[in-house]
């Protein structure tokens, strides 16, 4: 069996605020939002036709609380590609997601770095035609 990574951890401080920025904000695709018992939730999103899923994982404990939007030290968490660069910048921005640099065109594609509710940087990013 070939293998992949079916999904990351992403620190949360709310389930229903998560799936409001990730699924009506950005989106995304809700998978799975099932009761685990004890406040805990099993909860998925991706974006559409997208392999790879967010387990929205609600933090609990205070180092869990101090990590929410710094997963990745400060430095860019995740990459979203796009097929449509333009139409989804201006979705994301009509939506309130706050971009920190204007789009850029680089050898790899078209790209911007945006900050998702939680504080996770992220590029934007279509990629340049193969050659």
């Amino acid at each position: 069996m070939p293998q992949h990574i079916a999904a990351l951890s992403l620190l949360v401080p709310d389930y229903d605020e998560a799936i409001a920025h990730y699924v009506d904000g950005l989106g995304f695709e809700l998978i799975e939002d099932t009761d685990m018992g004890g406040g805990k939730r099993w909860v998925l999103v991706a974006p559409m036709g997208g392999q790879t899923r967010l387990l929205l994982a609600r933090a609990t404990k205070p180092e869990q609380v101090a990590q929410i939007g710094h997963q990745a030290g400060g430095r860019i968490f995740l990459i979203l590609h796009t097929d449509d660069f333009a139409r989804d910048h201006q979705r994301f921005s009509e939506a309130g997601v706050t971009f920190t640099e204007a789009p850029r065109h680089e050898p790899y594609g078209t790209v911007a770095v945006f900050r998702d509710r939680f504080g996770n940087l992220w590029d934007l990013l279509q990629p340049a035609p193969s050659a």
